[in-house]
C-alpha cells in the first residue's frame, strides 16, 4: 500500500509566541469586519494588542467589535471608513489616537473582488477594484504614517497570488494587488531609515473566505493540487500576522510572504481553460451569485 499523504496541521500562535508579545500595542486595520483581516485582527489582539477596524458597513463592524473584544479580552473598537476617502480615514485614525493615543500596527487588507473577464468587466468595476485595493492601502499609509512612525511600528498589507500567473477573470484584482505589492516594496525602503517595517502576506486558496466559497467545485478541487494535503486555514494567514509584526521579524521587511503551502507551484485556472474565456455563459452556473 503507498504511504498516506501528509497532512499539515493547523497551528495556533497562541502555542508558539508569548500571549503578552503586544501588550500595549494598538492596531489599525482596514477590512478587518470580517473574512481573512478579522482573523488576522484576533490573533494579534490574543496577543495583547488592542484594536481598531475599519470598513463601510458599521452594523457589521460594531458586531465584529464586539466578537473581538470578548474573545480575546481586549478592546477593539470600530470606526467607519470607505478607504477611497481619505479623509473618512483620516478621522478614523483620529479616533484612534483619541481612544488608544497611538498607533502601532497597521494592516491594509480592505479588498474587493468578483468573477469576471476582460470583454465582460465595465471600466467603472475595474476602476472600483482599483481604488480599494490599491488607492485605499496608500491613503491608509498616508493617514497612519506619522503614528507609526512615531512608534516605529510596522504595515502588513494583504495581497494575492493571483497575479504571479496571468488569472482569467482575476484581471483587476491581479492588477490592484501588483499594486500592493509595489507600494510595500517602497515603503519598506522609504521609511525603512525612520524604523518602520513594510511586508506583504499573499494568502493562497483560504477556506471560510467568501472567495472559495463562491467556487461551486472547490469540493472537488480541495482534493487535489494541495503540497502539505490540505486547504489554507485562517489561522495560517493570523499566524504570518503575529510573526511579521513580532519581535523575531525585526529584520524583516519589503517582503511578500505568500501563505499558500507550497499550491502556487501546482496552481491551475479552477473553471475549465480555455471554454471558460471562449464562452462565459457556458460556466455561469459553475460560479456561485455575490451574497
Amino acid at each position: 500500500m503507498p504511504p498516506k499523504p501528509f497532512v499539515a496541521p493547523i497551528v495556533d500562535s497562541k502555542s508558539v509566541f508569548l500571549p503578552n508579545i503586544f501588550k500595549g500595542k494598538v492596531l489599525f486595520c482596514t477590512g478587518g469586519g470580517s473574512g481573512i483581516c478579522k482573523a488576522m485582527t484576533e490573533s494579534v489582539m490574543r496577543h495583547g494588542a488592542n484594536a481598531v477596524i475599519v470598513g463601510r458597513k458599521l452594523d457589521r463592524l460594531t458586531e465584529s467589535a464586539k466578537e473581538l473584544s470578548e474573545a480575546t479580552g481586549q478592546t477593539c473598537i470600530p470606526a467607519q471608513a470607505d478607504v477611497r476617502q481619505p479623509q473618512q480615514i483620516k478621522d478614523a485614525v483620529a479616533k484612534t489616537i483619541a481612544t488608544f493615543g497611538r498607533i502601532d500596527f497597521v494592516i491594509c487588507g480592505a479588498a474587493g473582488n468578483f468573477l469576471a473577464s476582460i470583454d465582460g468587466m465595465s471600466e467603472n468595476a475595474f476602476k472600483t477594484v482599483m481604488e480599494i485595493d490599491t488607492l485605499g492601502t496608500f491613503n491608509t499609509v498616508k493617514a497612519t504614517l506619522h503614528h507609526v512612525r512615531a512608534t516605529q511600528g510596522a504595515y502588513i498589507h494583504v495581497s494575492a497570488t493571483l497575479h504571479y500567473k496571468g488569472t482569467p477573470y482575476q484581471v483587476h484584482v491581479s492588477a490592484a494587488k501588483a499594486g500592493v505589492d509595489a507600494l510595500s516594496a517602497v515603503l519598506a525602503v522609504e521609511e525603512g531609515p525612520r524604523g518602520v517595517r513594510s511586508n506583504v502576506i499573499a494568502p493562497g486558496p483560504i477556506g471560510e473566505t467568501e472567495g472559495i466559497s463562491r467556487l461551486k467545485n472547490h469540493a472537488e478541487e480541495s482534493k487535489r493540487g494541495y503540497p502539505l494535503g490540505r486547504i489554507g486555514n485562517l489561522k495560517d494567514v493570523a499566524n504570518a500576522t503575529v510573526f511579521l509584526f513580532s519581535d523575531a521579524a525585526s529584520y524583516v521587511s519589503g517582503q511578500v510572504l505568500a501563505v499558500e503551502g507550497g499550491c502556487e507551484h501546482m496552481r491551475s485556472f479552477q473553471l475549465p481553460y480555455p471554454q471558460a474565456v471562449l464562452d462565459p455563459e457556458s460556466v455561469k452556473h459553475m460560479i456561485k451569485p455575490r451574497l
